[in-house]
């Protein structure tokens, strides 16, 4: 005999959860999970720190994006809230200012790996990810001090690159500067 049938997750769903809680839903199911660590707090902040002059303001850099810290987005059924998330301005010349969340999917996103997360970022996050076809994705792991980047192709993402340590890195689409990530893991 069959259990009840689950009812998907709502918005409303999101919205009753505690304010030191992040929601997502993947695929009808709610993912609640505490405010991220000092540890994924810096790296994510970092890597916002070292694109947003070159790439968001063009300093030292082409300019030419949107970046933001943990937008929302609305891909579907899905709401999803990626670490960092960016858009080529060709794409999303302005920002939305008639909604608190973006429809539009995003060019690149940056997901920082915890242990509660991982499964989830490099499961259904990716999968949703790869359905709008996000093309670039990063995952940070501070743990392990990697980076790994994900390209999207018509079969799916490849891991074109995992740099370690203190290494100098190009990673696309912000190849355009060398990015020191020893910066990502200093506390």
């Amino acid at each position: 005999m069959a259990g009840p049938a689950r009812r998907a997750a709502t918005y409303d769903d999101i919205l009753a959860l505690p304010p030191h809680v992040n929601g997502q839903i993947l695929f009808g199911v709610l993912h609640a999970h505490p405010r991220p660590a000092p540890k994924h707090a810096n790296a994510s902040s970092t890597v916002g720190e070292v694109l947003g002059p070159p790439f968001r303001r063009g300093r030292g850099g082409p300019g030419g994006w949107i970046i933001l810290d943990e937008p929302e987005l609305h891909l579907g059924e899905h709401v999803i809230v990626p670490d960092l998330a960016g858009w080529r301005r060709e794409r999303m010349p302005e920002m939305p200012v008639d909604k608190a969340y973006f429809v539009l999917s995003p060019d690149w996103v940056c997901e920082v790996l915890s242990p509660s997360t991982a499964s989830l970022d490099r499961g259904d996050k990716l999968e949703v990810y790869s359905a709008f076809d996000v093309k670039h994705v990063w995952f940070v792991d501070p743990e392990a001090r990697t980076l790994e980047i994900l390209e999207r192709d018509e079969k799916g993402y490849r891991v074109s690159e995992v740099s370690s340590g203190e290494a100098l890195v190009r990673a696309a689409p912000f190849d355009a500067i060398e990015i020191e990530l020893g910066l990502l893991w200093q506390r």
